[in-house]
Order: C-alpha cells, then structure tokens, then sequence
C-alpha cells in the first residue's frame, strides 16, 4: 500500500462508514446491532452539542454558520440570472438532519414505482414502505401508512397560525383539496406538515439512531476528520483515507466501505478515488481506477421560487417578532411547554397540486410560511407578511458536482443547471400562476394580501420567467449524483443493491443515489434507502 506510506494506521474495521449524515447514523446504527461486526463512522463536522442544533428555529442560526454548515456555493447560474446560491449542507452528527427543515414526508407511490419501471426491482412504492415503517415512530395512532416505536419520531406540529388556516381556505376555494396526511402514497392536496420532533425538540438522525447505540463496544465514531478517498487494490476497496489536523491517516476494511457524505461529498470522494469519468480525472491529474462517467452528473434538486404576500389584520411571524415583549414570551412559552413559535419548522402548511392537467400526479410543492425574508438567515422583514413558496417537483434540468483539485480541502464545483429546460421554465412560470391563484380568492380577501415579490406589475409569462429566475433558490433536495441503475444502464453509477459499479466492497448508500428525485421533502427518503442498504448489506 505505498500510496499510503507515510499515513497513521488507523486500524481494520469490517465496516467502515464515510459521512454521519442521515444515511451514516442509520448504517452505523443496523452494521453494528451484531457485536461481531466492528463499524467505523468519520464524520467531517463536530458533535452535535450546540443548542441551535436542537431547538427546531435553530435553522436560522444554523444555515451558513460554519460550524453546522459545509458553506458549498454553486457556481454562477444561467437560469438565475447569473446568481451563484449558498448549497448548505449540514456538517455535524446528524448531517443535514441537525439544520434541515424537519418535515417527513415520504413522496409519491409513483416516485418509487417509476424506479422500477427503470429496472430497479426491489424499489417499488410496494417494496420501499416497509423500510419507511420499520423505524417509525409516530404519534398518531398505528394504521396501514404508519407505525410507533421505531428511531425516527414524527409528530404533528405544537402551533398553528390563523393566515395559514385561511390560507388552506383559500387553497380549498382554488381547488386543493384539503387532506390529513401526506404521506400515504397520493399527496395531492393541503395539510400540515408533519415534523421530526420529539416534544418541541429537532429530532436528527443522530439523536434517533446513533445517541442511542454509542455504548456499542464495535462502533467507533470519530468527527472532525475529512475523507479524502478510498484505495482500490486487485478491484477491490481495501481501505479508506481520511485527514485529521493535515495528517492522512488510512483505515482498512475487511468487508465493506461505505460512502454517505450525500449528493456532494460521495461523488467527490469516488471521483479523488480515481473513480469517475477517466477523461475529466486525467485532466485535474488523478489516475484512473474505474471509468465511470455518471459520477457526478445527474445532480437534480428541487429549486423554489418565493413570492411574498403583505397582509394586515391578521398575525404573522414578522409583527410577533418584531415586539420585543412578544418575542420574550416565545422564549417563556418554549421554556415552559416546549410549544409556540420556537418549535416552528421552516413551513408549516404544503400543498401539493398539478401546475396544468397534463401531469399524472401533483408536480407541485406550496411550502406556506407565516413569515417573509429575503433570504435563510436574513432578519424577518418589518411589514406583517406570508411566503408562498413553490417548487417544481419533478424537475428535468440536470446538473452535476465535480470535484476541481486532487485536494480534498477544495470545494468541488456545484452546476445545478436550474432551469435549463423548456419544461423546468414553462413549470416555472405556471407555479407563480398558481401562487396567484391561491392568493387571490376569496378566504384571503379580508387581509388585503399585496405581491411584494415579484410584485403585481410583473405580469407577462416572459417577465414571471425571469422574476422566476431573480426569486429562485435551493430547497436544500440536491440527489443523484451517484445514481442506481440497471445493468444495461450506462450512466449508472451503482446498481440495484447500491454497489459501485467495477470495485467490489465499495457501496454509495445515501441521497445521491436516487435516479429521479422523489415528490417532496427528501430527508426521510434518504433514511428508508439506508434502511434498505443496510439490509442489503446484512444478507448472507
């Protein structure tokens, strides 16, 4: 092993886990229930022991904070106009599920029935949902689309807010039905969301599956470490290479490595394994292994546009905040009952609906927020006001995450090519149509809702498409950039059981290897396809 000679030996695991994210927690959770099996996990960020990661507005803080997120830009956007957008990605115990916005939400039946219409068997609607059953744990009483006692707990929100119940209204008046439950296949309509709480608390992928399994004498965890790539011998992953303080060290494997650093830090790591497009490696000076040209490519992510709607008469987020006494009262009411605005997810009320009748299914996403800003981060604005935002959830613009240096400190390029196609622009546009729909009916009429973004005068189909491109922005879902296929699929990057085509004992198990993004949210999805790797792994 002389491309590691001068590296610390860092030991042999049987499973050795690159990422502590979502899919990282469960797979160290499920590898490690045999005490036979002796389980690495490396994990690039630190503990999770900052109280923003656990109080559910945390996000605010936690959103372009270094020490929570890896601060990933994208490059400059055509379909922006030009824009480069903050990428966050979370970088603790927990990944992205320390600083997402906390909703479960599963996607359609049709999602998961059109992977196996690509030849991935095993990974119908079908097949998937007894993965997303077996770590349930939700509040509401058991039923066909639901289970209690597993690791991942699901509640239902502790505050409502009025403008968001006339909003449903109003939804109901334009034609979305109203509904109690996104999460059985068909999520056509309106609901609340339903969040990853436990009594007002965020609860992560950490504190659900890997707080509980730290005593494990076989499970090591080691954080603030940052892979660098995984050594290939006789076409096998024989061991991994991770940086802590400047110095490498290399970890072996006896049976398998896995990649869950997501859609940008998998494909990174594979392709400064020499594994990727031979010709795009060779010109940043890295050796071929495995020519692989689909790493990387197909990055897929749902973007929202947010229109914003001035309201009076009715309360919001922005005017509670603004009064310093209510805003102590928050504090008071979170202290004693672990209720009010402090437990608030990003989005309170979805709505699913077709942008025109030609879709099958619901191919857009409402996320109403009693609030406005002008970015994740940024204070609230002055005036009383809601967000509409929409996104596109089947989009056909694709992208990719490439890595530009052998240095693993180098941020790799992130080109999402957001609304690079006729379809994603003319989805665009037909999803503002609907905001306005929504907006102007008649449950919303007594608050006097005024468009300040992008504003009433923008009114031609060709001025909604650019005001599209001005108020787009990641909704945080960037998936498949280490794609699953089937075996005559040439892009494919793994297949069905989430091996690495052409290197033995190296698996991608994360969102990145998703073909097309799922219908929504797409944390709890990345869960359940850890859930099933782990099983796949576990077979004899």
């Amino acid at each position: 092993m002389n491309q590691t000679a001068n590296a610390v030996d860092a030991g042999e695991f049987d499973y050795v886990i690159a990422g502590a994210g979502s899919a990282g927690c469960v797979l160290a959770n499920r590898l490690s229930a045999d005490p036979k099996n002796r389980v690495l996990l490396l994990e690039g960020g630190g503990r999770d022991n900052w109280i923003w990661f656990h109080i559910p507005v945390g996000y605010l803080f936690a959103i372009g904070n270094p020490r929570a997120d890896w601060m990933f830009k994208t490059a400059p956007e055509p379909g922006l106009n030009g824009r480069s957008l903050a990428y966050p990605r979370g970088k603790t115990l927990g990944g992205s599920s320390a600083i997402n916005a906390m909703i479960y939400m599963r996607g359609q039946a049709r999602d998961y029935d059109h992977w196996r219409q690509l030849g991935l068997l095993g990974w119908g609607w079908d097949d998937v949902l007894p993965f997303f059953l077996k770590h349930e744990d939700h509040e509401s009483p058991p039923d066909a689309f639901h289970r209690a006692g597993g690791e991942w707990r699901v509640e239902h929100p502790r505050i409502q807010w009025d403008i968001l119940d006339r909003i449903r209204d109003a939804a109901q008046e334009a034609g979305i039905p109203k509904i109690p439950d996104f999460n059985t296949g068909d999520n056509t309509g309106s609901s609340y969301f339903q969040v990853n709480q436990k009594r007002g608390r965020r609860w992560s992928a950490a504190r659900g599956f890997l707080k509980p399994v730290l005593n494990r004498p076989n499970l090591k965890v080691e954080t603030g470490v940052l892979v660098d790539r995984v050594i290939v011998e006789d076409g096998r992953a024989s061991a991994l290479v991770f940086r802590r303080a400047g110095e490498d060290h290399v970890v072996r494997a006896r049976g398998e490595i896995v990649l869950s650093s997501g859609a940008v830090g998998s494909p990174a790591i594979l392709e400064r394994s020499g594994i990727g497009d031979a010709a795009r490696l060779g010109a940043i000076g890295i050796e071929s292994i495995v020519h692989l040209p689909g790493v990387g490519e197909n990055l897929q992510d749902h973007l929202q546009i947010r229109p914003i709607y001035k309201v009076t008469g009715i309360r919001t987020l922005n005017d509670q905040y603004a009064n310093l006494f209510h805003r102590a009262l928050m504090g008071v009411d979170y202290a004693l009952r672990r209720r009010g605005p402090l437990t608030m997810a990003p989005s309170q009320v979805g709505a699913f609906v077709k942008s025109n009748p030609s879709f099958e299914t619901a191919n857009l996403e409402f996320h109403f927020q009693p609030l406005s800003l002008d970015s994740w981060g940024a204070g609230l604005h002055a005036y009383p006001a809601f967000t509409a935002s929409v996104c596109n959830l089947r989009p056909t613009s694709r992208g990719g995450v490439h890595v530009t240096s052998r240095a693993p400190e180098e941020m790799p390029e992130i080109r999402p090519n957001y609304l690079s196609t006729p379809e994603d622009r003319e989805v665009a546009v037909e999803s503002l149509e609907w905001a306005r729909r929504i907006v102007t009916q008649p449950a919303l009429a007594p608050y006097a809702p005024e468009e300040m973004k992008p504003g009433a005068h923008v009114a031609s189909r060709e001025d909604l498409l650019v005001a599209a491109g001005d108020l787009g922005t990641t909704i945080f879902h960037p998936v498949g950039t280490a794609r699953m296929g089937a075996d005559d699929d040439k892009g494919a990057v793994l297949d069905g059981r989430l091996r690495v085509r052409g290197v033995a004992g190296l698996r991608v198990i994360d969102a990145s290897v998703m073909p097309t993004i799922t219908s929504g949210n797409t944390n709890s999805p990345t869960i359940m396809i850890a859930e099933k790797g782990a099983a796949m792994m576990l077979e004899r």
